[in-house]
This record gives C-alpha cells, structure tokens and sequence, in this order.
C-alpha cells in the first residue's frame, strides 16, 4: 500500500513538473519585430503581408517594425497602411535613423512610437519623377491621407499635414510656409508624435516591460529580396528596355546569341519580381505568352489582325504585371523608345538589315551576269541579212536561210520582200532596218 501510494505520489510530481514548463511558455510574451528598410515599394507590401499574417499566426502580443527608410512609391505605402490597420495586434514603430516620406506615413499607423536619440521623421510631400513637388490633386490627397493616419491614431493632424504640404506655418518648430516639417526625437516627444526616446531595440523592449518575452525577428526571404529590387520603378523601365533592346538587335544578327538571350532574361526577370512581390499573377504570364505566339504567328498568316491583337496582348500583360498602370505606361514608353533609337543606329548608322524579313522577302536578282537569261539570246544573227515575209509596222516576220524570225523595224513601216539587215539583238526582241 505504501509503496503504491509513493509510485502514485512520484507519478503525479513527474506529470506535475512536466506540465509547468508548458504553461509557463504559453503564458511567455511574444514580441516579432519586423523590418522596414530601404525604399517603400510593393515588394515591401508583399513582405509585410506576409510578415504579419506570420505575427498572427504566432499569436503576437506586439508587433515593433523596425523603420529606417528614406520614402519611396505613394501608392505602396497606401496598402501597407491598410494592411498595418487590418491586424488587431499591438504595433509599434521604432524609427531607428529616419522614417522619411512614405516611411513617415507608416509609422503614423503604429499605436506606438518610439525614436532613437538622432532619428528624424517627416518630410512627405509627393515628388514626381523630375524631382519636382506633384500637382495640387496629388497634394490635396496626400495630405488628406497623412491627416487621416494620424487622426485614427490620436495624434494632432497638423503636423502631419504640415509634413505632407508646405503652407503650414509652425514658427514653434522653426517650420515656416514654404518648408516642410521634418521632426527630430526630441521635438516628435513634444508633439506628441513619440512615446520616448531609445538607443535600441533592447531599451525599448525594457521600456515598455517586454524585456523578457520570446524575442523572434522575421526578415525578408533571399527571393524577396531579389523581388523587392526587381520591382523597383527605377529598375522596371530598366529592365523592360533591356528586354526591348536585345529583342530588337536580335532582329538583325545571325543567328540566336547574346542579345536575344539578355531580352528574354530581363523579360523572365521582370516577371519573376511582380509574381513572387504578389503584384502579378499567373494570368498576366499567361496572356505575354499568348502575345509572344500572335506574333510569331503574323509571319505565316495573311493580314495584321494577329500582329496587332499579339502586340495588344504584351503590352496588356505588362500593365497587368505592374499593379501601377500609370508608371508601367511610362516604363513601356520607355522601352518603346529605346527600340526604336536601337533601330535607327542598326540601320542608319551599322548598316544592319532586319535578318528575319530576309527569309520572307525575295531579294536576289536573276541578271545577266549571274548566269540568269529568260530567252536565248541570238548574238551571231547580228549583221546578217534576211527579206521580210510579211510588211513590218514595226513588227513582222523575215527569213534568214529558210529560217523564220519574228522581227521588228528600227523605224517606220518597211514593206513585204523587201531586203533588210539584222542590226540589233536584245533577248527575243531582233531589231532591223531595210538594206540598201
């Protein structure tokens, strides 16, 4: 009896012991911490995407984005903002160095803000590709959209309009009408803008008393990477040229070589990004092939319906692919010029002619000189002399040695009888005059 009561206690401390370890990790902290570096861009969105539905599924007590970004792509920034207010997950942005432009706008989507002693935040007017501030609608938006983040959040709206246009007047932050305002640590604290100021991820953590939870990082993956760059919209019209470029040289070198394979890589490339950035689907390949085998086809059918509806395709599937059709437009331009300046140095300037229009078009001459002749050409009979049978008007029929010959006269009428003299031979055509 003793000794089963003892196996029974020692059983129960055994399960006892094994069971606390479990509820002591299911009840620990877990803090991800995600990066946002770089330009702002829709590969970014892509990771971040995946980055939270990752915190979700870890059951994520906080979310720290780690924020050091000069700006980037409006449209982009746009969807991370939405992503970040779809989760319920507690989120703080950590501004380690800057959060500028489009980084700025994120961060006002955080529940938290936290700035390293020389971090600054803010600068966010949209530029356009020339460098130049957008137009008063791109503004109008923008800074509707910078008031709305920050409203949502509990933070002062005026500031973050005054970071997004520069007819706000803050003589208190040295910011006057024609500037923008661009917050240091010390100044977003005072705004409000910033819960505090840390020197790293580690004192924030102790801050906000998470200094012992399950610390797990999640950074982009090697293909997200390589997406992140690809879909860059200074690398696109890069690449779509490239692709333009070594197809359209291609067109006028023997053979498949360098060129041709550069195209259809940049091409692959191109599609690589947009497919793994979640910016294009398989529909969008599908459809560029669909164009590719058009116009291959426009070689062997009459007409250009097929041209037309395969070039259509392509540049239906780039837009596609892109996500944003107004700066895809610019970047397919872009190609397009670049072919057609490719073109005029092949031609004009290397001398070059397109080799596929050589195997569809005649270009060899049957001459003379190349042993081609559509007649017997009757050389010896110059000189010799004949009598007409019938009257030349200037044509008619002669006799050489009871051989008859069609015949015509060097000029006018020349009667039936009458003696003349071969003086000409061209091909078929034998040219006399009368003989006196």
């Amino acid at each position: 009896m003793k000794k089963g009561l003892f196996f029974i206690g020692c059983f129960i401390l055994v399960v006892f012991f094994s069971i606390l370890p479990v509820t002591a990790s299911n009840n620990e902290n877990t803090v991800i911490i995600i990066p946002i570096e770089e330009d702002v861009e829709k590969g970014l969105h892509a990771f971040l995407k995946r980055a939270v539905k990752t915190a979700e599924e870890k059951h994520a007590d906080i979310i720290i984005f780690d924020i050091n970004t000069p700006g980037g792509a409006v449209d982009a920034a746009s969807e991370i903002g939405k992503l970040l207010n779809s989760t319920k997950i507690k989120k703080i942005a950590f501004v380690n160095n800057k959060a500028l432009s489009a980084g700025a706008y994120i961060s006002l989507f955080a529940d938290q803000i936290y700035m390293v002693p020389d971090g600054t935040m803010g600068a966010a007017a949209i530029i356009d590709q020339k460098g130049n501030t957008a137009g008063k609608k791109a503004e109008s938006y923008w800074r509707s959209a910078m008031n709305a983040a920050a409203s949502q959040h509990g933070r002062n709206p005026i500031y973050a309009e005054a970071m997004a246009v520069e007819n706000i007047n803050l003589p208190d932050l040295k910011v006057e009408k024609g500037g923008l305002l661009t917050l240091t640590a010390d100044q977003a604290v005072e705004v409000g803008y910033s819960e505090g100021t840390v020197k790293n991820i580690d004192e924030l953590l102790a801050k906000i008393g998470y200094e012992h939870a399950n610390i797990e990082h999640i950074n982009s993956s090697f293909a997200e990477k390589v997406a992140r760059f690809l879909t860059n919209p200074i690398v696109v019209p890069i690449l779509l040229s490239i692709a333009s470029l070594g197809l359209v040289i291609e067109l006028y070198s023997p053979g498949f070589g360098i060129p041709g394979t550069m195209g259809i890589m940049a091409l692959l490339l191109f599609f690589y990004g947009h497919l793994v950035a979640g910016l294009a689907g398989y529909e969008s390949l599908i459809l560029f092939i669909i164009g590719i085998v058009l116009i291959i086809a426009e070689f062997f059918l009459p007409g250009a319906i097929a041209g037309i509806l395969g070039t259509a395709a392509i540049v239906g599937s780039l837009l596609m692919a892109g996500g944003n059709i107004f700066y895809m437009g610019i970047s397919i331009i872009i190609a397009i010029l670049v072919a057609i300046i490719g073109m005029i140095i092949m031609v004009k300037v290397l001398g070059k002619r397109m080799k596929l229009f050589k195997k569809i078009i005649l270009s060899d001459s049957t001459s003379t000189e190349k042993g081609y002749v559509s007649n017997v050409n009757r050389l010896e009979l110059v000189g010799k002399n004949g009598v007409t049978m019938t009257p030349l008007r200037p044509a008619g029929t002669m006799t050489i040695n009871d051989e008859r010959l069609d015949v015509v006269s060097e000029g006018g009428y020349i009667d039936k009888g009458v003696k003349v003299k071969i003086i000409k031979v061209e091909g078929s055509r034998i040219v006399v005059r009368e003989d006196n």
